[in-house]
């Protein structure tokens, strides 16, 4: 089974179009028979992506740190939990339990997930897709920011080529089927 890991809010945001966007994902994904990998947590995003790829009987393996299960954060109905010791040990597991990535809407968490799996694909440490859904325009004010990058010798093209933006949660399938 193929595994895509979703970056995503520990919140919902304040746009309906979020939540929706994110069901659908987790809708076409438990549909295709494509695992979720993702960070564990039960609320915002990463509770509605979860929740409705298990409701739809999907996989789903999360990954937490203990001081954030601690909390009582963790969706223990996942088909695998994984409780780490660290941010950075939970990122690796995620990213070798992954055949693709996508980022949703999402915070300084979401961000950094991204960046992070971005720069091992501009290091040669992976070869995994990439994809950003830009759900309602969020994440145009970042790519302007990517593109400026570029302009201004910081990012080559080819790097940012790495991220394949959609507009729509089947094209993140789409992108991780044929690349996979």
């Amino acid at each position: 089974m193929p595994r895509l890991c979703v970056f995503c809010g520990s919140s919902s945001g304040n746009k309906p179009v979020f939540a929706d966007e994110t069901r659908k994902l987790g809708t076409l994904m438990a549909k295709a028979g494509v695992g979720l990998v993702y960070g564990g947590g039960n609320v915002g995003l990463m509770g509605i992506l979860a929740q409705t790829v298990l409701e739809l009987g999907g996989e789903v393996i999360g990954v937490i740190p203990r001081s954030l299960e601690a909390k009582e954060l963790a969706l223990r109905d996942s088909t695998r939990l994984h409780i780490v010791d660290s941010m950075h040990e939970r990122k690796a597991l995620m990213a070798d339990q992954a055949d693709g990535f996508a980022a949703l809407p999402g915070g300084f968490g979401t961000c950094d997930e991204l960046f992070e799996i971005l720069t091992w694909a501009q290091l040669g440490l992976h070869n995994k897709p990439i994809a950003l859904l830009n759900v309602d325009g969020f994440f145009t004010p970042l790519l302007a920011w990517l593109e400026t990058l570029v302009r201004q010798g910081f990012l080559k093209a080819n790097n940012l080529r790495l991220l394949t933006v959609v507009e729509e949660p089947g094209a993140i399938l789409k992108i991780v089927s044929r690349e996979s």
